[in-house]
């Protein structure tokens, strides 16, 4: 039992890292004009271009880039992506069933800016970290990020700019100013979370030898 425990307890720190990004996004994000790139930012284009209800776009969008996460990186990469998936999905329920417990920041955008992207780094960076997503948007990045080998700060980069600029034919610039702010940030974040372990594993590996 406990060799089973050590060897699914990747699992938790999942699970925590969905808690992590629910936790942001329910407190900041949801609440300020801030909006998203990536995945997200692709369905508001197409309801804003198109009319389409993310109801209908945002399953084939998050399918298809999931689908490509199994093909790339493996049957291991889904198993972990629905516990991310779905433990961010209940872990938001449960915060919307009790008022948010930050400050409202729609005032101040720059400071939910930065904060939210905070909680969206070391959130999504956990997941990521473990081989894992939480939305498409991981998926996408860390298909990109193997395939291109380029880091994956750059990947979300490339995905969110992309999605930003298109997003100014129906969001004020300004918006757009403060979105970049969290999408720069946040990818910084994600890839710091994720490699900080292995840095760390590498140091010590090294000690042993010497």
């Amino acid at each position: 039992m406990g060799k089973l425990i050590k060897k699914y307890f990747y699992l938790v720190y999942i699970l925590f890292g969905a808690f992590v990004l629910a936790f942001g996004m329910y407190n900041i994000h949801s609440r300020t004009i801030i909006t998203e790139g990536g995945i997200w930012g692709i369905e508001l284009l197409l309801f804003n271009w198109f009319n389409l209800s993310p109801a209908v776009t945002a399953p084939f969008l998050d399918g298809t880039c999931y689908l490509m996460g199994v093909v790339f990186l493996g049957k291991e990469f889904i198993l972990k992506s629905l516990v991310g998936t779905l433990g961010y999905s209940a872990f938001y329920a449960l915060l919307e069933q009790f008022p948010p417990l930050l400050p409202d920041l729609d005032s101040v955008p720059i400071l939910a800016a930065i904060i939210g992207a905070v909680f969206v780094g070391i959130g999504a960076g956990i997941v990521v970290r473990q081989g894992g997503a939480c939305a498409g948007d991981d998926a996408l990045a860390l298909v990109i990020s193997k395939k291109l080998k380029i880091k994956i700060s750059q990947a979300y980069l490339f995905t969110d700019m992309t999605v930003l600029l298109l997003s100014l034919t129906y969001i004020p610039f300004r918006q757009i100013a403060y979105s970049l702010v969290t999408v720069l940030l946040s990818g910084w974040i994600i890839e710091k979370v994720q490699n900080w372990k292995k840095k760390e594993a590498v140091g010590a590996v090294l000690s042993q030898k010497m």
